[in-house]
């Protein structure tokens, strides 16, 4: 299975490239990631559960970093074991494009993967839409926890409207003291 895409990120290359190798941000965006660990600078231990179907499967799984040419692009090669459920192998190119004065990347990704045991059983159409679902979700989530959303004027508004104003008696009198 091929999965291509584009991502704009508003961040610099350097944040996004940072992002993208650091195992926190990483446990954040990763669908179903119960937990990862950086074992070397190009190697990573995860653990990741999945919903594929009507199965729900518990991968513990190897990653690592190649072809790295920071900040612009690196790969990165996994494979996990899902028990009697099955596994899954790929890999993904990345590239990273500065866009307009810098302030923004265009990520790009070519992943390929492959699936065996009983989730493959499942069908190719089922397994390819989980994939592109997911994938989604991580790209969404990597751009808001990068770049976070700014509040909503209305929230902050809000907030001022709620805080305790000054009566009349404060304003004439000063605030009286309790001691």
């Amino acid at each position: 299975m091929d999965l291509n895409g584009t991502q704009r990120i508003e961040a610099s290359n350097e944040t996004v490239y940072a992002a993208l190798n650091d195992p926190e941000v990483l446990r954040q965006c990763i669908p179903g990631c119960e937990s990862i660990e950086k074992s070397s600078d190009t190697a990573m231990k995860a653990k990741v559960t999945l919903k594929i179907g009507p199965m729900k499967v518990t991968f513990n799984g190897n990653v690592t970093l190649s072809d790295l040419d920071p900040p612009h692009a690196y790969r990165i090669n996994g494979e996990g074991s899902g028990g009697v459920a099955g596994f899954a192998k790929g890999s993904a190119g990345v590239r990273l494009e500065p866009e307009g004065e810098g302030e923004a990347t265009l990520l790009h990704y070519s992943v390929k993967a492959d699936v065996g045991g009983k989730i493959a059983q499942l069908g190719a159409r089922l397994i390819e839409g989980t994939a592109k679902k997911l994938s989604a979700e991580f790209f969404e989530k990597l751009g808001t926890v990068i770049v976070p959303p700014a509040p909503q004027v209305e929230e902050v508004v809000a907030e001022a409207a709620d805080a305790k104003k000054p009566g009349w008696f404060s304003k004439t009198f000063g605030t009286a003291s309790t001691s």
